[in-house]
């Protein structure tokens, strides 16, 4: 496949991606002769696996007996998901393919089609709040699982005029605040959620705002913060994501709500209304001047499922409880053990450092430069790199200064 590429490189003057292809491709190769691995081996599956060219990878699901049961959690979201996957690889890959840093059997280390899925797909169970169109289609049967054991109901949905929606959900705030109670609001573009939470920062409200260009660790301690009343009001645009399911949040706020689109869809509205249903007072406000069928169907369905859970309570004598959820239930993974012993064996390095002599740490650097330089030539530069950074922090620590400047892998 090698030489059928670099001949067609050639023939199309890319001599620099057939360069670069053949230089890549022979390491790899010799890699796997002398040490039976190479560095993104996967993008041989097709050679190692002798499978034809554009057939579908093999995944876990081929390994599974056919009796199997399979869950597919959020299937609203995840059906796209799987639908979507196969295009953005094949995309990334192509480019790849291109400019010479893989070969054209790479693009078969990829994820399945829909398709392909469907024909993996044993006994399936699709579990969702707001079932999509594609699971109302192939469901054999429908099962309702709408009844909490904590007797909470869901949120009671109001529809208020969009034309003082800022004042009144500033009023609504205040009332959630003297109660210690937290606020989600989702407004449409981020233009207005960041002008929504200047107005309500400059009138005494402690308000946070929740956008995409905050990574996850800062978004998990922005929801911590949350919880734990640093602040009040969280202001977003898209509050479907996962994890922002806080049992103090008493009251969301939709504003615009009769705005079609993905953030106004029945579906989207459903969900956001359900931020508040693990509140026993949760409410949600929709600010809108018309009523739209998507806000129709919404209310409709979440006032029937509110129906059938005050059904149940009344029948069975349940009284609602809150739910009570330690705060820092929703921080596990991102502090991790891990995290907490290398700040103590930094900390134990930090101490031995310190009652070192000069000449034990002059032995030490030059021990860690031969060390790293080693690896270096080992092209085990994952290892040299650590290396060199213990390296920089004993000369930090023993001589002030920043230890990078006469240290090159």
């Amino acid at each position: 496949e090698l030489a059928e590429r670099l001949k067609e490189l050639v023939g199309m003057n890319k001599l620099v991606e057939a360069q670069r292809l053949e230089q890549r491709t022979r390491f790899d190769l010799e890699m796997l002769s002398e040490v039976g691995h190479c560095k993104g081996i996967e993008n041989y599956t097709r050679h190692l696996s002798g499978a034809k060219p554009g057939d579908p990878p093999s995944t876990l699901t081929d390994y599974m007996p056919k009796d199997a049961l399979m869950f597919l959690d959020e299937s609203h979201v995840m059906i796209g998901q799987l639908g979507g996957m196969y295009n953005g690889d094949r995309s990334r890959k192509t480019t790849l393919v291109e400019y010479g840093f893989r070969l054209p059997s790479a693009l078969d280390n990829r994820p399945l089609k829909l398709e392909e899925f469907e024909k993996r797909m044993r006994q399936v169970v699709f579990v969702s709040a707001t079932p999509a169109d594609y699971e109302k289609t192939h469901a054999g049967r429908v099962v309702e699982q709408l009844v909490r054991p904590t007797g909470l109901v869901d949120p009671e949905v109001e529809v208020r005029p969009a034309t003082h929606q800022v004042d009144d959900v500033l009023q609504e705030i205040r009332i959630r605040v003297d109660l210690k109670e937290r606020v989600l609001i989702t407004t449409l573009t981020k233009r207005m959620a960041e002008q929504l939470t200047d107005y309500l920062s400059d009138n005494g409200v402690k308000v946070r705002y929740l956008h995409s260009d905050i990574d996850t660790v800062e978004r998990v301690e922005i929801l911590r913060d949350l919880r734990l009343g640093t602040f009040d009001v969280l202001v977003g645009i898209n509050l479907l994501r996962e994890g922002i399911d806080l049992p103090e949040v008493s009251l969301v706020a939709i504003l615009d709500a009769d705005k079609e689109g993905f953030l106004r869809s029945e579906r989207s509205l459903i969900q956001t209304i359900g931020r508040a249903a693990r509140n026993i007072s949760g409410k949600a406000i929709l600010y809108a001047d018309r009523m739209t069928d998507s806000m129709k169907k919404a209310i409709g369905e979440t006032e029937r499922r509110r129906a059938k859970q005050v059904e149940h309570n009344t029948l069975h004598g349940i009284t609602p409880k809150g739910v009570f959820k330690q705060v820092r239930d929703l921080i596990d993974g991102v502090y991790s053990e891990k995290a907490g012993k290398e700040a103590q064996e930094r900390e134990i390095e930090k101490a031995r450092i310190e009652d070192m002599s000069e000449r034990d740490i002059a032995k030490e650097i030059k021990r860690l430069e031969k060390l790293m330089m080693e690896h270096a030539r080992n092209l085990e530069f994952e290892n040299a790199a650590r290396v060199r950074d213990q390296l920089a922090n004993l000369r930090a620590q023993a001589f002030g200064g920043a230890g990078h400047d006469n240290v090159v892998v």
